[in-house]
């Protein structure tokens, strides 16, 4: 075999095994959404306040605005829900214009696994039925 024939082999197993993650994650996502819509409903049929969702820069202390409002999911308010079923991983860079004017922040795909890279990882439909449970109390 030679290089060029190798390189294109390689190649062509690389873009099929992105193309497998990218459907894998794409089907993730589906699933992380229908599990927030029922959560939302939920929430909503018990009376569950929604609060002003704000973002906590990688640095400090400080909480920036976002415009949106749902239902924090962690005690830290580090990942949110809104109304319309989106979920919001709430950290954002440090930004004097963030702390003055607020960040515009885009929903994430929404994971069947929620803190998986800190190391304390729980399965998103436990988390939101965790949620649901701790009623108006939640911190």
């Amino acid at each position: 075999m030679s290089d060029a024939d190798w390189s294109a082999k390689a190649k062509e197993n690389a873009d099929f095994h992105a193309a497998a993650l990218g459907r894998a994650r794409e089907g993730e996502a589906r699933v992380g959404r229908r599990l927030i819509a029922e959560f939302v409903q939920a929430a909503v049929a018990a009376g569950l306040p929604q609060s002003a969702l704000t973002v906590r820069p990688y640095r400090g202390n400080r909480r920036y605005r976002t415009g949106l409002t749902g239902w924090y999911l962690l005690p830290d308010q580090s990942v949110a829900v809104d109304a319309d079923a989106n979920f919001y991983i709430l950290s954002c860079p440090p930004s004097l214009t963030g702390r003055l004017r607020g960040i515009e922040m885009p929903p994430s795909p929404a994971p069947l696994r929620v803190g998986e890279r800190d190391g304390e990882s729980m399965a998103l439909k436990d988390l939101l039925a965790k949620r649901l449970a701790a009623g108006a109390a939640h911190p």
